[in-house]
């Protein structure tokens, strides 16, 4: 009877992955066109003309399938990082769901302004702070109670705004241009700063993309065997580097071994993985999502100032939002 059960969700969840990606390529099949939900303009023509490019044998551009290489970072670039990272707010209501444990935590801080909601002091949180929030809630725990916890997460959490499950506030032009390179060979890659062990539970589900081509943030784990039962702990230790800006090509090279010829990013963060796509490597493309758009999103240039003045001297294309992005998620906010 389980065996059954087991085999019945398995083909349901098989399904659901089919027809979320059968409905995008419907979507470009009818249209003809790869990318419906974006709007006609120089940035939509240079993707397909570059792809249109790298896959055709008669091109001096041509790229031989095995070295199609496609990098994208997550948080702001495949699905939405505002009011907070989805990643952080998981830590968050963690810290909630532990504090009877841990009564200190009413007069420490941080820890103190997440029990009282204190938006002002969370809205400047430090970065040490988050780590330490990450270490408290990520660590200490078997890899598969922290996979039980962050899927649990993921199929109830709703986003504060578009009141949709956060693994569903995905970016609908980006979608389709994961499942346009997929379908021309490109092997694409999620690279980033967020937690690598985290991004794998919905990654297939959400982008076609197998956890194994998941580069992320990682923490250190200590495996041991007790009573014959095999697990990994968590341990309160990040692997350096962090897979943020200079970590993002020291970690492509160490599990991909090539240089991508296409990065698409939203940040500083991406800095160094878009001049590591571009620099002296051609064919090559990067793409810039600017956050411009606070009607159907948010419009926001905090902590992409640098990107965007490298964009103009690496010749990167900014991808506006508001302009370039004919919808900007499957469901209307």
């Amino acid at each position: 009877m389980k065996a059954c059960f087991k085999l019945t969700k398995i083909i349901i969840i098989v399904i659901l992955l089919t027809l979320t990606f059968s409905n995008v390529a419907m979507a470009q099949n009818l249209s003809g066109d790869p990318l419906p939900s974006w709007n006609e303009g120089t940035n939509k023509q240079t993707i397909i003309n570059f792809v249109e490019s790298i896959i055709d044998p008669e091109n001096p551009n041509y790229v031989a399938p095995f070295l199609r290489i496609a990098t994208f970072d997550n948080d702001g670039t495949l699905w939405a990082e505002k009011p907070m990272y989805f990643q952080a707010a998981f830590a968050l209501s963690r810290i909630r769901e532990l504090a009877p444990q841990f009564p200190e935590w009413k007069e420490k801080q941080p820890f103190k302004a997440v029990l009282e909601n204190d938006q002002k002091y969370l809205a400047n949180i430090t970065v040490n702070e988050l780590l330490e929030i990450a270490m408290m809630t990520h660590a200490g725990t078997s890899q598969k109670e922290f996979e039980q916890e962050a899927k649990e997460f993921l199929n109830t959490a709703k986003h504060p705004r578009f009141n949709q499950l956060y693994k569903q506030v995905i970016y609908q032009p980006m979608l389709e241009l994961l499942i346009y390179l997929q379908n021309n060979q490109f092997k694409t890659y999620i690279c980033s700063g967020g937690g690598l062990d985290f991004i794998r539970l919905f990654s297939e589900e959400a982008y076609n993309i197998e956890p194994e081509n998941v580069i992320g943030s990682n923490i250190l784990k200590k495996y041991q065997i007790v009573s014959n039962y095999s697990q990994f702990i968590r341990q309160p230790q990040l692997i350096e580097p962090i897979n943020d800006k200079a970590g993002k090509p020291v970690n492509i090279e160490r599990f991909i071994g090539k240089k991508p010829i296409l990065a698409v990013g939203n940040s500083d963060g991406d800095i160094e993985m878009m001049q590591y796509t571009v620099i002296d490597h051609q064919p090559s493309l990067a793409l810039l999502l600017h956050h411009d758009d606070e009607i159907r999103e948010y419009r926001y240039t905090k902590g992409t100032e640098k990107a965007l003045e490298l964009a103009k001297q690496y010749r990167w294309s900014v991808i506006s939002m508001k302009q370039d992005f004919k919808q900007v998620f499957s469901f209307t906010p």
